[in-house]
């Protein structure tokens, strides 16, 4: 099942992608933890890469410890929330042409 851990992954790497289009468009990080990072970080991509390596390092010990159902459904919520980060954006860009 190591699918899930490279899934996992590039849902992660998804949603940074659209965290930082995001923040180039003006909006405001929602998860206060990450907010945070970024915020408290000496760049805000330095402070967003590092949440996501210390994300994709707990898929790592789920997968590791045999956690698969709870990464596959973590999985199925990553990419629901990438799917509304893509359409709020559409959205955004569609309010301000």
């Amino acid at each position: 099942m190591i699918q899930l851990i490279y899934q996992y992954s590039y849902l992660q790497m998804l949603d940074f992608l659209t965290t930082v289009a995001f923040l180039l468009n003006g909006v405001e990080e929602g998860n206060p933890l990450v907010r945070w990072a970024i915020l408290a970080a000496p760049s805000p991509l330095l402070g967003l890469l590092l949440v996501k390596l210390l994300a994709v390092g707990l898929g790592i010990y789920c997968w590791q410890t045999g956690k698969l159902r709870l990464l596959s459904k973590i999985n199925v919520g990553f990419a629901a929330l990438i799917a509304w980060n893509l359409v709020s954006l559409i959205l955004k860009s569609s309010y301000q042409a």
